[in-house]
C-alpha cells in the first residue's frame, strides 16, 4: 500500500503575506498621507501617456466595441472594460513614460503600478454593490490597499533580486495586486494564499526586454500586463480554484530552486507601511531613477555650458554600483524605451536643454547629433561611498555628480546630488512640485472647468478620503 504523503505547510512568505493583507492595521499617518500623493501623481503620469498614440493603441477592450456593464473605466477614455482588462489599461498608462514612483533596493521597482489593479478592481467592486444597493468602496480603502500592495512589493525588493537571475521586477507587481485584490473582491485567508500561489507559479517574465540588443517598449506594458493577471488569478481564486502550499519551496520544482538560483527567498523585516513612507517621488524628470540625481546636476549646469558645447573636453559621471550595472550606455540607442534608461542620454538632454520632458526621448530630438557628441565625451565612474549608502536603510541615497571640463584647461564645479527631488529627506520641498505636476499633466487631456474641479477634490484629503471609489474613477471621464 502507498502511504500518501503528508500534507505540507504552505510557504512561509505566502502566509505571512496573506496574514498582512488580512490582519494588519495601517496606523501610520505618515504613509496615509504619501499615499494620497502617490495615488493622484499616478494617475496625472496615466492621464500625460494618453498624449502618447503608441500607448493609446494598446487600450480598449480585447474586441473591438465591448462594453462591460458595471465594468471598469479606464480614466481619461471612454473604455469600460472588464476588470482585468482595465486593470491592464490603468496599468500600461501609469507605467509607459516612466514617471510614477519608484523603489530602488536589491531589486528595482515602481509600487504605484499596482493602482492599474486596485482602481480597476475598486471601481468595479463599488458598481456591482451600488447595483445590488450595497455600499461601495471608499478612496480611503483604496489608500489602505495601495499602502500594502506598496509594502509587499518593496520588502520583497529589500533582499531578493530578480534582476540577478535574469528575471524582471514586474513578478513582485503580480504578487502584490494578486494579495491585495484577492481580499477587495471578498477573499478570505484561503482565497488569498491560494491565489498569490499561483502568482508565484506563473513566474515573471525575462528583463531582455530592458537591455541590448532588445530594448522596447514592452518594458512600458509589462507592470500592466502584470498588475492585470493579479486580477485575473485572485477572481480565479475567490471562485474556488485551489491553491498549492509550496510554490516557493518544493525541491526541485519550486521557484526557490528552478528560477532562483536556489536561493530562499526571504522577507527581511516585518510588513507594516515602511515602503510607502520611503517610496521616492518622480516630480522633475521623467527618468529612471538611478539617474534622477545626475539630471537635477546636468540641469544645474546648463547656464554654465549651454553656449561653451564646443569647448567641452571631458565629462565625469561618478555614481553608485546599481546605475552602472543598469543605465551606462554606449552605442547606439534605439528607440524611446532605451534612452530614458541610458544615463549619458539623459545627462546630455540636461546640459543640452536645461530640462528634460518626455518628448526628448523622441526620434526626432535623439537625431540632433550634439547629444551622441556629448556621450562620447562621458566618462563613468563608481564612488564606494554613494554605493554603500544607496543600500544603507537609514539613508537610501541615490548619488550622482556632474563635472565638465574643458579644453583650455578650466572645469566647472562637481555638481553632487545625493537625495533626489522627491526623497523622503526632501517630502516638504517636493509636495508643491507634485501638484504642480499633476496639474500639468491633467491639462493635456481635460478643459479647464473639468481640471480645476478633479484638483479640488484631490488635494482635498479629508474629502477624498470619504468619496466612493466610482465617484473618484467618474472625475477622470473625459467629458
Amino acid at each position: 500500500m502507498v502511504k500518501l504523503e503528508e500534507k505540507k505547510t504552505t510557504d512561509a512568505i505566502i502566509e505571512e503575506i496573506t496574514d498582512y493583507v488580512l490582519n494588519k492595521e495601517i496606523t501610520s499617518e505618515e504613509a496615509y498621507s504619501t499615499a494620497h500623493y502617490v495615488l493622484i501623481d499616478t494617475l496625472g503620469c496615466g492621464i500625460l501617456a494618453l498624449n502618447y498614440p503608441e500607448c493609446t493603441k494598446l487600450l480598449g477592450p480585447v474586441v473591438p466595441g465591448t462594453v462591460v456593464p458595471n465594468g471598469t473605466r479606464v480614466p481619461g477614455t471612454p473604455h469600460v472594460l472588464d476588470p482585468v482588462q482595465g486593470a491592464f489599461d490603468i496599468g500600461a498608462m501609469i507605467r509607459w513614460l516612466d514617471y510614477n514612483d519608484t523603489w530602488l533596493a536589491a531589486e528595482w521597482g515602481h509600487p504605484s503600478d499596482n493602482l492599474g489593479g486596485i482602481l480597476a478592481v475598486a471601481d468595479y467592486v463599488s458598481q456591482q454593490r451600488l447595483a445590488k444597493g450595497e455600499d461601495p468602496m471608499t478612496v480611503q480603502e483604496v489608500l489602505e490597499a495601495m499602502i500594502k500592495a506598496h509594502e509587499i512589493q518593496g520588502v520583497l525588493a529589500l533582499e531578493n533580486s530578480l534582476n540577478r537571475v535574469g528575471l524582471d521586477h514586474v513578478l513582485y507587481v503580480k504578487i502584490a495586486t494578486t494579495a491585495v485584490v484577492t481580499k477587495m473582491l471578498g477573499g478570505g485567508h484561503a482565497e488569498i494564499s491560494n491565489a498569490l500561489s499561483h502568482a508565484w507559479i506563473d513566474n515573471s517574465s525575462l528583463r531582455t526586454y530592458r537591455h541590448a540588443p532588445n530594448t522596447g517598449s514592452r518594458k512600458s506594458w509589462a507592470a500592466g500586463d502584470a498588475t492585470s493577471r493579479g486580477v485575473r488569478l485572485a477572481m480565479m481564486a475567490v471562485k474556488g480554484e485551489m491553491g498549492y502550499a509550496t510554490p516557493l519551496s518544493a525541491p526541485g520544482w519550486g521557484f526557490e530552486d528552478v528560477l532562483f538560483h536556489k536561493q530562499e527567498l526571504v522577507l527581511s523585516q516585518p510588513l507594516d507601511s515602511y515602503v510607502m513612507e520611503n517610496v521616492l517621488f518622480k516630480v522633475a524628470y521623467p527618468a529612471e531613477f538611478h539617474a534622477q540625481t545626475a539630471a537635477e546636476a546636468s540641469v544645474q549646469l546648463h547656464p554654465e555650458v549651454k553656449n561653451r558645447l564646443d569647448d567641452i573636453d571631458q565629462i565625469t559621471i561618478t555614481t553608485h554600483e546599481s546605475a552602472i550595472r543598469i543605465i551606462d550606455k554606449k552605442g547606439p540607442l534605439y528607440n524611446p524605451a532605451d534612452r530614458d534608461h541610458c544615463i549619458q542620454y539623459i545627462t546630455a538632454i540636461g546640459l543640452l536643454k536645461g530640462d528634460i520632458k518626455a518628448e526628448d526621448y523622441e526620434d526626432d530630438v535623439a537625431a540632433d547629433p550634439i547629444i551622441d557628441e556629448l556621450r562620447d565625451k562621458m566618462v563613468i565612474t563608481e564612488n564606494k561611498a554613494y554605493t554603500k549608502d544607496y543600500l544603507d536603510p537609514q539613508k537610501r541615497s541615490i548619488a550622482n555628480a556632474v563635472q565638465v571640463h574643458f579644453k583650455d584647461g578650466t572645469a566647472s564645479e562637481n555638481i553632487a546630488c545625493e537625495y533626489p527631488l522627491g526623497h523622503r529627506f526632501r517630502r516638504e520641498e517636493a509636495i508643491p512640485k507634485i501638484l504642480d505636476k499633476y496639474a500639468a499633466n491633467l491639462a493635456t487631456q481635460y478643459p479647464e472647468k473639468q481640471r480645476k474641479k478633479i484638483e479640488a477634490i484631490s488635494s482635498d484629503y479629508q474629502t477624498l478620503i470619504s468619496m466612493n471609489a466610482n465617484a473618484f474613477v467618474e472625475l477622470f471621464i473625459n467629458t
